[in-house]
């Protein structure tokens, strides 16, 4: 998309799925790696650079048939 950063993680092994966000080129964005992103296959971090500030935003696909096991792992992440 024109005028927007596009940070994405596609689904691995498989046809279709996976995550993008865009972010709009006038705001300072850059990717990150998490400690555990391992554990979530279709997420993506980035960090938003506002003044003195940075803003961690993460976008995470979550299956409606999720296990609790797994989403324990992914309320996790987010914490981290």
């Amino acid at each position: 998309m024109t005028g927007y950063v596009m940070f994405r993680k596609d689904r691995l092994g498989r046809r279709g799925g996976g995550v993008i966000l865009y972010i709009k080129e006038s705001i300072q964005a850059y990717e990150i790696k998490l400690e555990k992103e391992a554990e979530c296959e279709e997420a993506v971090w980035c960090n938003i650079v506002t003044g003195n500030s940075t803003l961690t935003v993460g976008l995470v696909y979550r299956s409606p048939n999720i296990s609790i096991e797994d989403n324990e792992k992914y309320i996790t992440l987010s914490k981290k």
